[in-house]
Protein backbone atom coordinates (compact mmCIF):
# COMPACT_ATOMS: atom_id res chain seq x y z
CA UNK A 1 0.00 0.00 0.00
CA UNK A 2 2.63 2.35 1.08
CA UNK A 3 4.65 2.30 -2.40
CA UNK A 4 1.25 2.35 -3.93
CA UNK A 5 0.61 5.56 -2.50
CA UNK A 6 4.30 6.86 -3.13
CA UNK A 7 3.85 5.69 -7.24
CA UNK A 8 0.35 7.89 -7.10
CA UNK A 9 2.17 10.88 -5.33
CA UNK A 10 4.88 10.93 -8.12
CA UNK A 11 2.39 10.52 -10.96
CA UNK A 12 0.95 13.68 -9.33
CA UNK A 13 3.89 15.61 -8.15
CA UNK A 14 5.10 15.12 -11.96
CA UNK A 15 2.07 16.36 -13.75
CA UNK A 16 2.42 20.18 -14.46
CA UNK A 17 -0.78 20.61 -13.25
CA UNK A 18 0.45 20.10 -9.57
CA UNK A 19 2.61 23.33 -9.92
CA UNK A 20 0.01 25.41 -10.28
CA UNK A 21 -2.45 24.27 -7.21
CA UNK A 22 0.82 24.47 -5.18
CA UNK A 23 1.44 27.84 -6.08
CA UNK A 24 -2.63 28.41 -6.26
CA UNK A 25 -1.94 30.02 -9.24
CA UNK A 26 -5.41 31.96 -10.26
CA UNK A 27 -4.34 31.91 -14.30
CA UNK A 28 -5.03 28.62 -14.49
CA UNK A 29 -8.51 28.53 -13.30
CA UNK A 30 -10.94 27.22 -15.73
CA UNK A 31 -8.04 25.12 -17.55
CA UNK A 32 -8.51 22.11 -15.38
CA UNK A 33 -9.70 21.24 -11.84
CA UNK A 34 -8.82 19.03 -9.16
CA UNK A 35 -10.17 16.60 -6.75
CA UNK A 36 -9.67 15.65 -3.45
CA UNK A 37 -10.05 11.34 -2.90
CA UNK A 38 -10.24 11.69 1.06
CA UNK A 39 -12.79 14.61 1.21
CA UNK A 40 -14.70 13.63 -2.15
CA UNK A 41 -14.64 17.36 -2.91
CA UNK A 42 -13.12 19.14 -6.49
CA UNK A 43 -11.94 22.83 -6.57
CA UNK A 44 -10.29 25.22 -8.73
CA UNK A 45 -6.56 25.25 -8.54
CA UNK A 46 -6.90 28.64 -6.71
CA UNK A 47 -8.75 27.00 -4.13
CA UNK A 48 -6.82 28.52 -0.79
CA UNK A 49 -8.39 25.55 1.34
CA UNK A 50 -5.50 23.22 3.06
CA UNK A 51 -3.17 21.46 0.22
CA UNK A 52 -4.35 18.12 0.07
CA UNK A 53 -1.36 15.08 -0.38
CA UNK A 54 -0.49 14.58 -4.00
CA UNK A 55 -1.42 10.75 -3.82
CA UNK A 56 -5.47 12.06 -2.84
CA UNK A 57 -5.80 14.11 -6.32
CA UNK A 58 -7.12 13.56 -9.55
CA UNK A 59 -7.35 15.65 -12.17
CA UNK A 60 -10.49 17.06 -14.57
CA UNK A 61 -10.28 18.73 -17.67
CA UNK A 62 -14.31 20.24 -16.52
CA UNK A 63 -16.40 20.55 -13.01
CA UNK A 64 -18.66 17.65 -15.02
CA UNK A 65 -16.24 15.07 -15.47
CA UNK A 66 -15.16 15.65 -11.58
CA UNK A 67 -19.15 15.40 -10.85
CA UNK A 68 -19.28 12.28 -13.29
CA UNK A 69 -16.49 10.83 -11.21
CA UNK A 70 -18.56 11.13 -7.99
CA UNK A 71 -17.17 14.45 -6.24
CA UNK A 72 -18.98 17.66 -5.41
CA UNK A 73 -18.12 21.37 -5.80
CA UNK A 74 -15.65 22.65 -2.75
CA UNK A 75 -18.02 25.36 -1.00
CA UNK A 76 -15.34 27.93 -0.87
CA UNK A 77 -13.61 28.18 -4.08
CA UNK A 78 -17.17 27.61 -5.60
CA UNK A 79 -15.52 26.15 -9.17
CA UNK A 80 -18.89 25.54 -10.83
CA UNK A 81 -19.20 29.37 -10.81
CA UNK A 82 -16.59 31.96 -12.85
CA UNK A 83 -13.54 32.63 -11.60
CA UNK A 84 -13.73 35.05 -8.40
CA UNK A 85 -11.29 37.89 -10.68
CA UNK A 86 -14.42 37.58 -13.32
CA UNK A 87 -17.05 37.65 -10.44
CA UNK A 88 -14.86 40.63 -8.60
CA UNK A 89 -15.17 42.84 -12.44
CA UNK A 90 -18.54 41.64 -12.78
CA UNK A 91 -19.63 43.30 -9.48
CA UNK A 92 -17.66 46.49 -9.82
CA UNK A 93 -18.95 46.69 -13.80
CA UNK A 94 -21.95 46.90 -12.34
CA UNK A 95 -20.92 49.29 -9.31
CA UNK A 96 -19.26 51.75 -12.31
CA UNK A 97 -22.31 51.55 -13.57
CA UNK A 98 -24.53 52.81 -10.78
CA UNK A 99 -22.49 55.54 -9.86
CA UNK A 100 -22.33 56.44 -13.65
CA UNK A 101 -26.14 56.28 -13.84
CA UNK A 102 -27.10 58.06 -10.50
CA UNK A 103 -27.77 62.18 -10.31
CA UNK A 104 -25.44 62.36 -7.30
CA UNK A 105 -22.43 60.53 -6.26
CA UNK A 106 -23.18 57.31 -3.97
CA UNK A 107 -21.79 56.60 -0.77
CA UNK A 108 -19.66 53.91 0.10
CA UNK A 109 -22.29 52.50 1.97
CA UNK A 110 -24.89 52.75 -0.27
CA UNK A 111 -22.42 50.58 -2.78
CA UNK A 112 -21.61 48.22 -0.43
CA UNK A 113 -25.39 47.89 0.09
CA UNK A 114 -25.89 47.11 -3.45
CA UNK A 115 -22.65 44.45 -3.58
CA UNK A 116 -23.87 42.76 -1.10
CA UNK A 117 -20.24 43.27 1.01
CA UNK A 118 -19.18 45.10 3.94
CA UNK A 119 -18.18 48.74 3.18
CA UNK A 120 -14.20 47.37 3.24
CA UNK A 121 -14.26 44.58 0.84
CA UNK A 122 -16.61 46.48 -1.60
CA UNK A 123 -13.49 49.54 -1.46
CA UNK A 124 -10.83 46.96 -1.35
CA UNK A 125 -11.97 45.38 -4.39
CA UNK A 126 -13.20 47.85 -6.29
CA UNK A 127 -9.98 49.95 -6.13
CA UNK A 128 -8.21 46.46 -7.25
CA UNK A 129 -10.28 46.19 -10.34
CA UNK A 130 -10.31 49.79 -11.01
CA UNK A 131 -6.89 51.42 -9.64
CA UNK A 132 -8.65 53.83 -8.30
CA UNK A 133 -10.77 54.17 -5.13
CA UNK A 134 -14.79 54.47 -5.72
CA UNK A 135 -14.57 58.39 -4.50
CA UNK A 136 -12.16 58.48 -7.29
CA UNK A 137 -14.26 56.96 -9.86
CA UNK A 138 -16.98 59.03 -8.92
CA UNK A 139 -14.99 62.63 -8.86
CA UNK A 140 -13.47 61.54 -12.65
CA UNK A 141 -16.60 60.34 -13.96
CA UNK A 142 -18.23 63.81 -12.74
CA UNK A 143 -15.19 65.72 -14.67
CA UNK A 144 -16.06 63.51 -17.85
CA UNK A 145 -19.48 64.92 -18.07
CA UNK A 146 -18.49 68.13 -16.62
CA UNK A 147 -15.78 68.31 -19.60
CA UNK A 148 -18.81 66.45 -22.39
CA UNK A 149 -21.73 69.24 -21.31
CA UNK A 150 -19.07 72.29 -21.32
CA UNK A 151 -18.04 71.14 -24.96
CA UNK A 152 -21.55 72.05 -26.06
CA UNK A 153 -23.30 74.80 -25.66
CA UNK A 154 -25.18 75.03 -22.66
CA UNK A 155 -24.61 77.21 -19.64
CA UNK A 156 -21.47 76.44 -17.45
CA UNK A 157 -23.80 76.35 -14.64
CA UNK A 158 -26.13 73.90 -15.85
CA UNK A 159 -23.24 72.15 -17.27
CA UNK A 160 -21.52 71.57 -13.29
CA UNK A 161 -25.25 70.96 -11.84
CA UNK A 162 -25.93 68.43 -14.47
CA UNK A 163 -22.41 66.52 -14.04
CA UNK A 164 -23.71 65.78 -9.93
CA UNK A 165 -22.05 69.06 -8.16
CA UNK A 166 -24.28 69.95 -5.41
CA UNK A 167 -23.32 73.15 -6.04
CA UNK A 168 -21.20 75.39 -8.68
CA UNK A 169 -18.58 76.34 -5.43
CA UNK A 170 -17.74 72.24 -4.86
CA UNK A 171 -16.83 72.53 -8.80
CA UNK A 172 -14.62 75.40 -8.94
CA UNK A 173 -12.87 74.22 -5.74
CA UNK A 174 -11.21 71.98 -8.16
CA UNK A 175 -11.82 73.03 -11.94
CA UNK A 176 -8.29 73.90 -12.33
CA UNK A 177 -7.26 69.97 -11.29
CA UNK A 178 -10.39 68.72 -12.93
CA UNK A 179 -10.02 71.13 -16.53
CA UNK A 180 -6.45 72.18 -16.70
CA UNK A 181 -7.76 75.84 -16.52
CA UNK A 182 -11.28 77.72 -16.34
CA UNK A 183 -14.25 76.22 -17.22
CA UNK A 184 -15.09 78.88 -19.33
CA UNK A 185 -11.94 78.39 -21.63
CA UNK A 186 -12.18 74.22 -21.44
CA UNK A 187 -15.72 75.10 -22.96
CA UNK A 188 -14.00 77.23 -25.69
CA UNK A 189 -11.14 74.59 -26.30
CA UNK A 190 -8.59 76.74 -24.31
CA UNK A 191 -10.22 79.81 -25.77
CA UNK A 192 -8.13 82.81 -23.20
CA UNK A 193 -5.62 80.17 -22.72
CA UNK A 194 -2.09 81.78 -23.50
CA UNK A 195 -0.03 78.33 -24.06
CA UNK A 196 4.28 79.18 -25.01
CA UNK A 197 5.54 76.93 -27.02
CA UNK A 198 8.69 76.58 -29.40
CA UNK A 199 10.38 74.03 -31.23
CA UNK A 200 14.17 73.32 -30.88
CA UNK A 201 16.43 70.80 -32.06
CA UNK A 202 18.38 67.37 -30.09
CA UNK A 203 20.01 64.56 -30.66
CA UNK A 204 16.46 62.74 -30.85
CA UNK A 205 15.28 64.60 -33.53
CA UNK A 206 12.69 67.51 -33.02
CA UNK A 207 11.22 68.42 -29.46
CA UNK A 208 8.47 70.67 -29.19
CA UNK A 209 8.00 72.46 -25.56
CA UNK A 210 4.61 74.53 -24.24
CA UNK A 211 4.00 75.70 -20.82
CA UNK A 212 0.83 77.61 -19.51
CA UNK A 213 1.08 79.71 -16.61
CA UNK A 214 1.28 76.87 -14.35
CA UNK A 215 4.11 74.83 -15.59
CA UNK A 216 5.19 73.15 -18.87
CA UNK A 217 2.35 71.39 -19.99
CA UNK A 218 4.04 69.26 -23.30
CA UNK A 219 7.35 67.83 -24.29
CA UNK A 220 6.86 66.41 -27.08
CA UNK A 221 9.54 64.38 -29.54
CA UNK A 222 9.40 63.60 -32.96
CA UNK A 223 10.65 63.61 -36.77
CA UNK A 224 8.84 66.69 -38.00
CA UNK A 225 8.52 69.97 -35.76
CA UNK A 226 5.40 70.86 -38.43
CA UNK A 227 3.80 67.54 -36.92
CA UNK A 228 4.64 68.31 -33.21
CA UNK A 229 2.80 71.62 -33.65
CA UNK A 230 -0.26 69.87 -34.98
CA UNK A 231 -0.44 68.02 -32.22
CA UNK A 232 -0.74 70.67 -29.55
CA UNK A 233 -3.00 72.34 -31.54
CA UNK A 234 -5.61 69.41 -31.77
CA UNK A 235 -5.00 69.21 -27.78
CA UNK A 236 -5.64 72.72 -27.47
CA UNK A 237 -7.82 73.94 -30.92
CA UNK A 238 -8.31 77.68 -29.71
CA UNK A 239 -5.86 78.40 -27.46
CA UNK A 240 -4.03 81.39 -28.05
CA UNK A 241 -0.17 79.82 -28.66
CA UNK A 242 2.58 82.52 -28.59
CA UNK A 243 6.21 81.90 -29.37
CA UNK A 244 9.12 81.93 -27.53
CA UNK A 245 10.47 84.68 -26.39
CA UNK A 246 13.58 85.15 -24.41
CA UNK A 247 13.10 83.66 -21.19
CA UNK A 248 11.09 80.82 -22.62
CA UNK A 249 14.28 80.00 -24.66
CA UNK A 250 15.79 79.04 -21.36
CA UNK A 251 13.07 76.54 -20.50
CA UNK A 252 13.56 75.48 -23.43
CA UNK A 253 17.47 74.54 -22.74
CA UNK A 254 16.39 73.48 -19.63
CA UNK A 255 14.19 70.75 -21.25
CA UNK A 256 16.73 69.68 -23.95
CA UNK A 257 19.16 69.28 -21.36
CA UNK A 258 17.05 66.82 -19.89
CA UNK A 259 16.84 64.81 -22.93
CA UNK A 260 20.15 64.95 -23.29
CA UNK A 261 20.95 63.79 -19.91
CA UNK A 262 17.88 62.15 -18.49
CA UNK A 263 19.41 60.65 -15.37
CA UNK A 264 20.25 63.80 -14.13
CA UNK A 265 16.52 65.31 -13.48
CA UNK A 266 15.46 68.37 -13.21
CA UNK A 267 13.04 71.06 -11.14
CA UNK A 268 10.91 71.81 -14.10
CA UNK A 269 7.73 73.25 -13.24
CA UNK A 270 4.87 70.93 -14.82
CA UNK A 271 1.44 71.21 -15.88
CA UNK A 272 0.36 67.89 -15.12
CA UNK A 273 -2.94 67.40 -16.81
CA UNK A 274 -4.99 63.86 -16.62
CA UNK A 275 -7.85 61.37 -14.85
CA UNK A 276 -6.90 60.61 -10.54
CA UNK A 277 -5.82 57.17 -12.04
CA UNK A 278 -3.72 58.94 -15.06
CA UNK A 279 -1.92 60.42 -12.16
CA UNK A 280 -1.55 57.98 -10.06
CA UNK A 281 0.56 56.25 -12.97
CA UNK A 282 2.79 59.06 -13.62
CA UNK A 283 3.29 59.58 -9.95
CA UNK A 284 4.84 56.37 -10.13
CA UNK A 285 6.86 56.40 -12.99
CA UNK A 286 8.22 59.48 -11.59
CA UNK A 287 9.87 57.11 -8.88
CA UNK A 288 11.21 54.91 -10.91
CA UNK A 289 15.17 55.69 -10.27
CA UNK A 290 17.14 56.84 -13.01
CA UNK A 291 19.17 53.86 -14.77
CA UNK A 292 16.47 51.42 -13.84
CA UNK A 293 13.09 50.36 -15.46
CA UNK A 294 10.24 48.43 -13.91
CA UNK A 295 7.63 46.32 -15.87
CA UNK A 296 3.92 47.67 -16.26
CA UNK A 297 2.72 45.14 -13.83
CA UNK A 298 5.18 46.45 -11.03
CA UNK A 299 3.78 49.99 -11.76
CA UNK A 300 0.49 48.41 -11.19
CA UNK A 301 1.64 47.13 -8.12
CA UNK A 302 2.90 50.25 -6.61
CA UNK A 303 -0.59 52.04 -7.08
CA UNK A 304 -2.25 49.26 -5.19
CA UNK A 305 -4.00 48.39 -8.60
CA UNK A 306 -2.02 44.69 -9.39
CA UNK A 307 -5.22 43.76 -11.98
CA UNK A 308 -4.93 46.96 -13.90
CA UNK A 309 -1.71 46.04 -16.22
CA UNK A 310 -3.51 47.06 -19.37
CA UNK A 311 -4.74 50.59 -18.22
CA UNK A 312 -1.60 51.35 -16.59
CA UNK A 313 0.00 50.56 -20.05
CA UNK A 314 -2.73 52.90 -21.59
CA UNK A 315 -1.49 55.61 -18.90
CA UNK A 316 1.86 55.60 -20.06
CA UNK A 317 0.69 55.89 -23.87
CA UNK A 318 -1.15 59.33 -22.87
CA UNK A 319 1.46 61.10 -21.20
CA UNK A 320 2.12 64.31 -22.75
CA UNK A 321 5.53 65.10 -20.97
CA UNK A 322 8.18 62.85 -22.24
CA UNK A 323 11.42 62.13 -20.12
CA UNK A 324 9.90 64.79 -17.48
CA UNK A 325 7.76 61.68 -16.66
CA UNK A 326 9.69 59.08 -17.53
CA UNK A 327 7.25 56.51 -19.58
CA UNK A 328 10.67 55.26 -21.05
CA UNK A 329 11.38 53.59 -18.11
CA UNK A 330 8.77 50.96 -18.26
CA UNK A 331 9.36 47.86 -19.95
CA UNK A 332 7.71 44.76 -20.54
CA UNK A 333 8.35 41.76 -17.72
CA UNK A 334 10.72 39.82 -19.85
CA UNK A 335 12.85 43.26 -20.45
CA UNK A 336 11.09 43.88 -23.53
CA UNK A 337 11.49 48.07 -24.50
CA UNK A 338 7.60 47.28 -25.81
CA UNK A 339 6.40 50.26 -27.59
CA UNK A 340 7.01 53.95 -26.62
CA UNK A 341 5.07 56.95 -28.03
CA UNK A 342 7.87 58.78 -29.56
CA UNK A 343 9.64 55.63 -31.23
CA UNK A 344 11.26 52.65 -29.88
CA UNK A 345 14.74 53.86 -31.00
CA UNK A 346 14.57 57.33 -28.78
CA UNK A 347 13.53 54.80 -25.74
CA UNK A 348 16.56 52.90 -26.20
CA UNK A 349 18.59 56.06 -26.28
CA UNK A 350 17.09 57.56 -23.57
CA UNK A 351 17.77 54.38 -21.48
CA UNK A 352 21.07 53.85 -22.70
CA UNK A 353 22.06 57.14 -21.67
CA UNK A 354 20.84 56.85 -18.16
CA UNK A 355 23.27 53.55 -17.76
CA UNK A 356 26.03 55.72 -18.57
CA UNK A 357 25.25 58.56 -16.13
Amino acid sequence: MLLNNQALARTTETDPRWADVVARRASADGTFFYAVKTTGVFCRPSCAARPARPENVAFYSTAADAERAGFRACLRCKPKQPPLAERQAALVTELCRFIEESDESPSLEELAQRAGLSAFHTHRIFKAVTGVTPKAYAAEHRRKRVRGALRSNGSITAAIYEAGYGSSARFYESAKDALGMTPTAFRHGGTDLEIRFAVAECSLGSVLVAATERGVCSILLGDDPEALMHDLERRFPRAKLVGADEAFEALVAQVIGLVEHPGTGTDLPLDIRGTAFQQRVWNALRAIPAGTTASYSDIAKAIGAEKSVRAVARACASNQLAVAIPCHRVVRMDGDLSGYRWGVERKRALLAREHRS
